[in-house]
């Protein structure tokens, strides 16, 4: 059995594609991890938004 790798995606995504690759690996509707990425933001004063765009130069895309 193949180990499960994290990737952005390319089918379900808005912005980069993180919280749809998240949504993949974990098997969680993506939707969800966008509105947590969005409460998380207004509440962290911006500073989730630094780690999302972060996620997205590390995670690499999906080939």
């Amino acid at each position: 059995m193949e180990p499960k790798k994290l990737y952005r995606s390319r089918v379900d995504r808005y912005l980069l594609g993180v919280c749809g690759g998240l949504g993949e690996y974990f098997n969680v509707d993506a939707n969800l991890l966008r509105l947590a990425a969005v409460l998380f933001a207004l509440l962290s004063c911006g500073t989730a938004l630094i780690a999302y765009f972060v996620a997205a130069v590390i995670i690499p895309e999906r080939p």
